[in-house]
């Protein structure tokens, strides 16, 4: 049921991600979205049945769908590292592809040293008592737990930087991933105490795998889904302000030009009002121009001008605070499988 879940999930977080973030040149959070889906769907019960039998009836499709996902994480976290600036060699280590290709080594080889039996979907739990299948489960989520740290970490250097709406992204990746290195933790912990053959302790850590597995997944896919979301809700509220102020500085603007004509009145020049951004950023360097030439008298007010600075920030891309500025274009012209 749990991987039934998550299945839906990933394929509900795929769509979405195919809808909002259509156009852009980052793939690779689709791709793991994509991965991540066909490896957990992979795991679920009736296709596993389906097509275990198909490949010789050997749990070889446990080994396709683990191998899967490795590959999906990969490419999570490869667009969470894509995202983000300064990475520490540790982090650009562990979310490389020596790291990933290490582990699907060892995971691979540790495969083929289980003696495995017929096809079953309790694969850890019927086979966990083997040092091959427990060094095969614990390969795989040391992996995790790596990526995943490496995950929590760029997003909270994103979270430190992100205002608003923004924010909600980098709590979401941050929550998920250190949920998921609990999970990691909590697996490792299953597959030393079974092939020690303490199950006691492995039943009372499992107690936390199920809702470890599920807030991990639902964080993750909340993050990256909200991700393309908040972006354009930032957006249309910056261009609503855009808007706004450039109503607001209208009748300034009209006054600067009528006393020192700029660019937008030169009719043997092209300039395209069109954007609502490059017409606040002409209405801000023609008003500053007027303001500094001694050639002409143009008085303005207090509140004037600190309109025009509260347009110039927003052009800069910082609030009112002056936090740190993200240039806008504008401103450039004088971005698992269940046991």
């Amino acid at each position: 049921m749990i991987a039934v879940l998550v299945s839906a999930l990933m394929w509900l977080l795929v769509a979405s991600l195919l809808i909002l973030r259509r156009g852009r040149a980052e793939r690779n959070i689709s791709y793991a979205a994509l991965t991540i889906a066909i490896a957990m769907t992979l795991n679920t019960d009736q296709v596993y049945w389906a097509l275990d039998p198909l490949a010789g009836g050997s749990n070889l499709v446990t080994l396709v769908a683990d191998a899967t996902l490795m590959v999906g994480v990969f490419f999570l976290g490869r667009g969470v590292m894509r995202a983000s600036e300064h990475q520490t060699w540790a982090v650009r280590l562990a979310l490389g592809r020596f790291t990933l290709v290490a582990a699907l080594i060892g995971a691979i080889g540790t495969f083929l040293l289980i003696h495995r039996g017929g096809t079953t979907t309790s694969f850890m739990l019927e086979l966990g008592e083997q040092p091959a299948a427990a060094a095969y489960s614990m390969i795989q989520f040391i992996y995790y737990g790596i990526v995943l740290a490496a995950m929590a970490a760029l997003a909270g250097r994103q979270l430190r930087s992100s205002e608003g709406a923004q924010r909600l992204p980098p709590v979401s990746l941050i929550l998920g991933s250190t949920f998921g290195v609990a999970l990691s933790v909590v697996v490792i912990i299953m597959d030393l105490a079974h092939v020690v053959g303490e199950l006691d302790l492995m039943a009372a850590v499992a107690v936390a795998y199920e809702p470890l597995h599920i807030l991990t997944f639902l964080l993750l896919c909340l993050g990256f889904a909200s991700q393309p979301a908040a972006r354009t809700f930032q957006a249309r509220s910056r261009e609503r302000t855009t808007r706004r102020l450039v109503g607001e500085l209208e009748p300034i603007w009209a006054k600067a030009t009528t006393v020192r004509p700029g660019i937008s009145q030169n009719e043997h020049v092209a300039f395209d009002a069109g954007g609502p951004e490059t017409l606040l950023h002409r209405q801000v360097v023609e008003i500053r121009d007027a303001m500094i030439d001694t050639r002409v008298s143009f008085d303005v007010s207090d509140y004037d001008k600190e309109l025009v600075e509260r347009a110039e920030r927003h052009l800069l891309g910082a609030g009112p605070t002056g936090s740190v500025p993200t240039v806008s274009p504008a401103t450039t012209g004088d971005g698992l499988r269940q046991r």
